[in-house]
């Protein structure tokens, strides 16, 4: 009996503990949806010229090849500026060029994530100092294949930008002191927007949210560390 007493207790004073863990733990901020399968409610067809008209199919947002560009714009200006993250899934159902074209706010200006430009494989940002998604420091290459899902994950902080492809993190800029904006012709699609270029994409899941004080807290102490400052000691010496 005095056996089963004590399994019993340490059962309840365990399930206290992770009680009170999960209880200490901040919430993360929720997901907005951008999009409802259903329609273009919030969005309007970007004024590109000679674009395509954008259309719901099978619960899917789907812009059409334009000559060149096509895409669709939010109707307000209603993502944050910052401290805050997007994601969604993303597909090249047919062409050769970037079926994602992801402008979205920056502090007060704007930038773009670039999956598959310069005839297929080029992501990165548009653009950092003038610099494109070609040309800077966050170019990379890519394979892409036409009807594959690609989950893509943008984090947009005060002083960074960076991009999550299938979890893979491929874009890392410090942004601190430095001039962000979106190429000339992209810039129909502020403040938020998706574009192709000669493609046919689809789209599902746009989402998004604001981070957490905790979280916002725990980069910060990353890009500290980076950087070689550890800011428990500097706190020590005050």
């Amino acid at each position: 009996m005095g056996h089963r007493i004590a399994v019993a207790l340490v059962v309840v004073f365990a399930a206290v503990g992770v009680f009170a863990d999960e209880q200490g733990k901040a919430p993360k901020a929720q997901w907005r949806s951008l999009f409802d399968g259903k329609s273009l409610a919030g969005w309007k067809t970007t004024e590109f010229g000679a674009h395509g008209q954008p259309v719901i199919e099978n619960g899917l947002l789907v812009i059409p090849a334009g000559d060149p560009l096509s895409g669709v714009t939010r109707e307000k200006d209603d993502v944050p500026h910052a401290n805050y993250e997007i994601e969604l899934e993303a597909q090249r159902v047919e062409g050769h060029d970037f079926f994602l074209a992801l402008t979205f706010p920056v502090n007060d200006s704007h930038a773009s994530l670039i999956l598959g430009g310069w005839s297929g494989g080029v992501c990165g940002i548009s653009s950092i100092d003038g610099m494109d998604a070609s040309e800077n420091s966050t170019s990379s290459f890519r394979k892409f294949e036409s009807g594959k899902w690609y989950k893509v994950r943008v984090r947009v902080l005060k002083d960074r930008i960076e991009a999550w492809l299938e979890g893979e993190q491929i874009v890392d800029a410090d942004i601190e002191g430095k001039k962000i904006g979106v190429r000339i012709e992209v810039s129909p699609s502020k403040p938020f927007g998706i574009a192709t270029y000669t493609t046919r994409g689809a789209y599902r899941n746009i989402r998004f949210r604001e981070l957490s004080g905790e979280e916002l807290k725990n980069a910060q102490g990353d890009r500290a560390q980076d950087k070689g400052f550890n800011p428990d000691k500097a706190a020590e010496k005050k």
